[in-house]
């Protein structure tokens, strides 16, 4: 898949929310840091893959979808803030669980906040790709849901979100 497109759409996203915003002088890359690792944590709330204690069951899988792009959201916006993309490379699956694959991306981006390397980014790229690989989502699913989201998120602003 080709991820210029959608680092072009939030490019132009996050341009108009600092616009609106008045953040063109202002570091965000804390804020857009925490913004990730929320968003992670309301993905996994939705999975509840770490709920052993509970019998409710995971939410629907267009839902688990639209959770997931909001991480996206932000690890495109991350990466934007520091100049780095990321172009599709082969990668293997990794035999873990749910859980361990929401930790792993979790430390990946601990890592990458401590040291923000281009390295560091493509590792979290694709620690979160190995997820939605986990959760059963394609790279084209997470285009097409990402453009959806990314509509959203306009609207969302000019409501005055």
């Amino acid at each position: 898949m080709n991820w210029d497109k959608l680092f072009t759409m939030q490019k132009q996203l996050d341009t108009y929310i600092e616009n609106n915003h008045d953040l063109s002088k202002t570091d965000v890359f804390q804020e857009k840091y925490l913004a990730l690792l929320v968003e992670l944590g309301e993905l996994a709330n939705e999975t509840r893959c770490f709920k052993f204690w509970s019998h409710k069951p995971r939410n629907e899988k267009a839902v688990i979808l639209e959770e997931y792009v909001d991480v996206i959201h932000f690890i495109l916006s991350l990466g934007l803030e520091k100049g780095f993309s990321y172009e599709t490379i082969s990668w293997e699956t990794i035999p873990h669980t749910e859980t361990e694959q929401f930790n792993a991306v979790f430390e990946a981006a601990v890592i990458f906040k401590h040291d923000t390397t281009e390295a560091n980014y493509v590792n979290l790229f694709i620690t979160a790709l190995q997820l939605a690989a986990i959760l059963g989502f394609t790279e084209e699913d997470i285009q097409h849901a990402y453009i959806k989201k990314n509509e959203i998120n306009y609207e969302r602003q000019n409501q005055g979100y």
